[in-house]
């Protein structure tokens, strides 16, 4: 397979923060408003059943309470609401915040949402199936006119989607993917490829962090890479990297030492994954831009408990 290294045009960093809940309204929207201060681009937020709010009023919040700040889910599961519905809500979002909506779409991969909701946990292929189905639709229903679809799992007859996204032809969309098949639809659909674990197993346990290390990275951008160069997209496409392990600190070593036994891997795992920021500021900005080089991640997500911490690395890099 071959080298990512460069294959990526070099575009400007861009910083996320993922967010899940608050205790109250106010904490809520006073969050975004102090990562909106700190320089961020972007608020986004998972959708599943757990310990977290529902993201459409949850982003919704966020962009009422910013005027710079994007919000995006992170990513919205295909098979937990219809495509015509979820396009419609993205569609006014769009539209009420003045164009600062992204759309992150995925195929569902979370086995405990479907068994807590009764759902039945449909084969990957099926589930994937259904999901670049979704995309069609709600592409179809954001462009210009009246919109039909006939497929195996969605059929759309006439329906003009109202109202028409500020963004045209639709919001950025953002996919993500740790597998060859979603790497490659991401690369001939989506506008920003996120690159993540492989989540087969519907859990994030050994089998997801051992797909983490550098070299899986290596591999899962170079599908992105050969994908896009087939489909004549190289250029379209921002690449994007949520991290899971990060850290602001001046105890390089002693903090991935302290992850690594955590979560039961081998120092060299954290040292050297894309997945894993740790060490001083300088570190981390250095660390960035030699990714950025090697794999084009130029749009990084971190977690909420890391927004304040990490903002040095944003004032340092956003949009250089």
């Amino acid at each position: 397979m071959s080298d990512p290294t460069s294959q990526f045009p070099t575009r400007p960093f861009r910083f996320g923060v993922q967010l899940q809940a608050s205790p109250t309204g106010n904490d809520w929207t006073e969050q975004a408003k102090r990562i909106e201060g700190h320089g961020y681009d972007i608020a986004t937020m998972p959708d599943h059943f757990n310990e977290q709010f529902a993201p459409v009023p949850g982003l919704q919040a966020i962009l009422s309470a910013t005027t710079t700040l994007r919000a995006s889910a992170l990513v919205f599961d295909n098979d937990y609401k219809h495509p015509l519905v979820l396009a419609k809500e993205l569609a006014t979002m769009d539209v009420l915040s003045g164009g600062r909506v992204e759309i992150g779409l995925g195929a569902g991969w979370m086995i405990a949402d479907y068994e807590e909701a009764g759902m039945e946990y449909d084969r990957a292929g099926v589930r994937i199936d259904r999901f670049v189905e979704g995309l069609a639709v709600i592409k179809g229903l954001m462009a210009d006119g009246p919109f039909s679809f006939e497929g195996d799992h969605y059929t759309i007859r006439n329906h003009d989607g109202f109202p028409k996204p500020q963004q045209s032809p639709h919001p950025p969309i953002i996919i993500g993917g740790g597998g060859k098949r979603v790497l490659g639809i991401a690369a001939r659909e989506a506008d920003i490829v996120g690159v993540n674990g492989t989540l087969h197993a519907g859990v994030i346990g050994p089998e997801a962090i051992a797909t983490m290390t550098r070299e899986a990275v290596v591999d899962k951008v170079a599908i992105v890479a050969d994908a896009a160069r087939a489909a004549g997209r190289l250029d379209a496409i921002e690449m994007n990297i949520r991290t899971f392990f990060v850290s602001v600190t001046d105890d390089r070593d002693g903090q991935v030492a302290a992850m690594a036994e955590l979560i039961g891997v081998d120092e060299s795992l954290i040292r050297e994954s894309p997945f894993a920021l740790i060490g001083s500021v300088d570190q981390i900005v250095d660390d960035l831009v030699a990714r950025r080089d090697q794999f084009g991640f130029s749009y990084v997500i971190v977690g909420g408990e890391e927004a304040d911490t990490f903002a040095p690395v944003v004032a340092r890099l956003a949009g250089t």
